[in-house]
């Protein structure tokens, strides 16, 4: 028998305007859990939803996300940022070395609400459930954006309830030569 090493940056890797998920360790390596390394643009926001039977694990490693993992009082569907658990709990900023663990059942969220890449690693259990998807997510996304329709029926499939939607909206470029920009001059 044996186990799988692999080099920094290295694994096969799924690259999308909305995310770059690199594959660490997948049921092809014989691993029950599905591992993965992703890099979060800013402006994307998973969308909060819940797993019947899936659990997961983030781990930040490099940046900023903005993180919920509960039942909220109540749930509302455009958006999940003030969301507010029985006991007080909200959304928490989550830095380098922050940890997330989501049980089955819990409705949870990420995004990236900074001016700069996340990068974070995921594991999900059971295993390919989340390889499967973010293959079929990047087709879409390569098909021309995140057709909120077509995420939600191929998240159906893979035992995601989606809650809130999917969003990127990554921040305006501040452009010097534009009239617009702030603190542009004006002649």
């Amino acid at each position: 028998m044996t186990g799988l090493i692999l080099p920094p940056g290295q694994g096969r890797k799924l690259i999308t305007k909305a995310q770059e998920v690199t594959f660490k360790a997948t049921k092809d390596h014989g691993s029950v859990i599905s591992i993965f390394e992703v890099v979060v643009p800013p402006g994307f926001d998973v969308g909060a939803h819940v797993h019947s039977d899936a659990q997961e694990f983030f781990y930040v490693l490099d940046g900023e996300l903005e993180v919920l993992a509960f039942e909220p009082v109540q749930r509302t569907e455009q958006d999940w940022h003030t969301w507010q658990s029985p006991d007080g709990d909200s959304a928490v900023r989550a830095t380098e070395g922050a940890f997330m663990f989501v049980p089955p059942g819990t409705p949870h969220a990420f995004r990236n609400a900074s001016d700069r890449p996340a990068r974070m690693l995921f594991q999900c259990y059971p295993s390919p459930v989340h390889e499967l998807y973010f293959e079929e997510i990047a087709e879409i996304w390569a098909a021309g954006g995140a057709d909120p329709d077509a995420i939600v029926e191929m998240r159906k499939r893979y035992d995601v309830t989606q809650i809130t939607p999917q969003r990127y909206e990554p921040p305006a470029l501040f452009d010097p030569h534009s009239s617009d920009s702030r603190g542009a001059s004006k002649k």
